[in-house]
């Protein structure tokens, strides 16, 4: 497509010489602006991927995929719905839970609100979140009159393996004097580090029995958590399960709906910040643009002596097109290869800079997750790519084409 004669003239415009520094300062320039726009760009949809692919293993990852409600009732039956449940194609667990709202009361006083969830043995040890993440004592030592809490209620009660906690209902019972609120202590059996500091310091777990009876509900359960093979693609375990309990008024919920606003919000601003971060690409494409037509004027004595030697106008548009593209590609590559490393490392970079600036990066309070996750997209990072490209290319368009129609005679009058 490009005559060696066409890539040795485009090669020598893109070398400045003396008294045209300040053309290839401004390719310069349009260089580094494609460069980091593509790697901001790419950074930014690994980080927000990231974000959503962790979130979502920590809510799925404690909450199940499907969840079935009795409807207007607790669930009388669990034990046989579970195991029915269970034996339909793509589901991997299905247990009973009974949670509630309550309030925690340490031994030394505080108290904080969060959830109490009751479950089996079975059912614990079906929740990779909280079973590989125990930092003191043992889930198997979660009998009667125990409970397992999460590292950040630990650490704002000050309590250890061993020590009890006091759970608060507000409903309480109804006495001759009103209504008192039920009150039990459980001394801690066990410690869990989720990584996601709002189930931390709000959630715990104790066996159904003791929850049962702690929330009034004898022989019954709150809901069935059910997980799948594939949480994505769950519509058709929902579709069996409701098939499989025909004539029972059951409500049937997935992730989707328990998290919808949340989920939509994170991928709203994933949309959003791809659409603003673009536009720096956009920006250094017009500094392409501005760059090349300022190259066309200054070589326009050069074009018209090209053509009187016989150049045709196609080899000038050639030419330019490879000028302003070279600085596109070469761009859109050292952006792609930026991007890719910072993705990388980027855990590493984070620890660098919260001990050059002595602060927090990624308060896990604020943001929920202890780490700065990132999670590359081939997919996504090849439409980058090919984005960046096309827009360098469309770049070149005009001032090539203004190269092409330069008319060699008053060209060469006009110097």
């Amino acid at each position: 497509m490009f005559s060696p004669f066409e890539r040795k003239i485009a090669a020598r415009y893109l070398r400045a010489r003396r008294g045209e520094r300040f053309v290839s300062v401004i390719a310069i320039f349009s260089l580094v602006g494609i460069a980091l726009g593509v790697a901001t760009l790419i950074i930014v949809m690994s980080v927000m991927n990231g974000f959503r692919a962790e979130l979502l293993s920590q809510i799925l990852g404690l909450n199940g995929d499907i969840g079935v409600y009795g409807a207007g009732a607790p669930l009388t039956n669990y034990d046989d719905m579970a195991t029915k449940i269970r034996a339909i194609p793509g589901v991997t667990a299905a247990f009973p839970i009974v949670q509630g709202e309550v309030l925690f009361s340490g031994p030394q006083g505080g108290t904080a609100g969060g959830i109490a969830r009751g479950i089996t043995p079975q059912g614990l040890a079906a929740l990779p979140t909280v079973a590989n993440h125990v930092v003191a004592g043992s889930l198997n030592n979660l009998t009667d009159g125990t409970i397992a809490i999460g590292g950040g209620l630990a650490s704002q009660f000050n309590i250890s393996v061993g020590q009890s906690i006091t759970l608060i209902l507000p409903q309480g019972k109804a006495t001759i004097i009103g209504t008192i609120p039920s009150v039990e202590s459980f001394r801690v059996a066990a410690i869990f580090q989720t990584g996601m500091q709002q189930y931390d310091s709000s959630f715990v777990f104790l066996p159904l029995d003791s929850a049962q009876t702690l929330f009034q509900q004898p022989s019954s359960a709150t809901q069935i958590q059910v997980f799948v093979t594939d949480p994505d693609h769950d519509d058709a375990v929902k579709d069996a399960i409701a098939n499989a309990f025909l004539g029972t008024q059951l409500n049937i919920q997935d992730w989707r709906q328990d998290n919808n606003s949340f989920f939509a919000a994170v991928v709203v601003e994933g949309n959003v910040m791809f659409l603003i971060l673009t536009l720096i690409i956009v920006v250094a494409a017009f500094n392409v643009i501005s760059s090349l037509i300022m190259m066309v004027k200054d070589k326009a004595r050069d074009i018209a002596i090209l053509r009187t030697m016989g150049a045709s106008s196609g080899a000038i548009l050639r030419i330019f097109l490879m000028c302003g593209a070279s600085v596109g590609i070469l761009g859109t590559l050292i952006g792609f290869g930026l991007g890719v490393v910072f993705c990388a490392y980027i855990e590493q970079i984070k620890e660098f800079v919260s001990r050059i600036t002595g602060t927090p990066l990624f308060d896990p309070t604020v943001y929920y997750l202890e780490s700065l996750p990132a999670k590359l997209d081939w997919h996504q990072v090849t439409e980058v790519l090919i984005m960046s490209f096309a827009l360098s290319i469309l770049a070149t368009i005009y001032p090539s084409w203004r190269a092409a129609r330069i008319d060699p005679i008053e060209a060469l009058r006009r110097e």
